[in-house]
């Protein structure tokens, strides 16, 4: 449940449109649910503006689902991350609406009619859809650059975060430095961006390159890709981390759902 439908369901309490006991229900589990190996955390989406976030790794299928089917009952949207097709199909199976990209990892529900609703509440989740995308059309743009082809699975990461959290985002992939006029030959595209995502192994340099550019914030994510020297990825990060351009800030490597939710936040306020 987000602030405007808690909004909303107070409202309906008010005007006399719902009865107190089914709020009640519907307010019962706001702040957490107890499922003994986690504690599903329901008030997050009020507090913060996006509902929790399920990082598979460590988690076994029948843990991802049942948390997975939780936040799916309170909220319009849910985000898993790290996922593995194995635990994309347990998913699907009791889920049918979910959708997998395979490079990012990612299993994403958003808000989509299943069918099971009622004329009145497929109408009520169309015209939510239709004020999202108008919102999403109000925004600034966040673009999403990779340096290299084997960079695309942390960038889709960072891309489907961004955009499950309703942000316009583009994506613009090996534009490294090694060929620098690929990357010069789509300025028109950063220089439109309220925030730009770069991502980034070997040595990580792309992040200063993008940030000597343009005015715009950079979140720079370093990645593992690289050989020995680039000791999995600290070699990108400490480049990103020495940039001599201002406004780069630097997330963890590999990090690229830390990338995205952060470039989603700076552009809520700069929209």
């Amino acid at each position: 449940m987000d602030q405007r439908s808690l909004k909303e369901l107070l409202n309906e309490v008010k005007n006399g449109e719902t009865e107190v006991e089914k709020a009640l229900m519907a307010l019962k589990n706001l702040d957490f649910e107890d499922l003994g190996y986690a504690k599903v955390d329901h008030h997050r989406c009020v507090r913060t503006g996006f509902p929790e976030v399920i990082y598979c790794e460590g988690k076994t299928i029948d843990q991802v689902v049942e948390i997975f089917r939780r936040l799916y009952q309170n909220n319009k949207k849910v985000l898993a991350t790290r996922a593995s097709e194995e635990i994309y199909h347990a998913i699907k199976e009791k889920m049918p609406e979910v959708r997998y990209n395979d490079l990012a990892k990612t299993i994403i529900y958003d808000g989509s009619l299943d069918g099971s609703l009622d004329e009145k509440d497929e109408d009520k989740v169309q015209e939510d859809i239709v004020k999202e995308e108008k919102a999403q059309e109000d925004k600034g743009l966040i673009v999403i650059t990779a340096a290299g082809t084997s960079d695309i699975p942390v960038a889709e990461e960072a891309y489907e975060t961004a955009k499950i959290m309703g942000n316009r985002v583009e994506k613009l992939y090996d534009v490294g430095v090694a060929g620098l006029h690929r990357l010069l030959s789509n300025q028109d595209l950063l220089y439109e961006a309220k925030v730009v995502v770069v991502v980034a192994g070997m040595e990580g340099a792309l992040a200063s390159v993008v940030g000597g550019l343009v005015e715009a914030p950079i979140i720079a994510c370093p990645t593992s890709v690289g050989y020995g020297a680039s000791f999995g990825g600290i070699s990108a990060l400490l480049t990103m981390l020495n940039s001599c351009a201002a406004g780069v800030s630097v997330v963890n490597i590999d990090n690229g759902f830390g990338a995205g939710y952060s470039a989603s936040l700076i552009n809520k306020t700069v929209s």
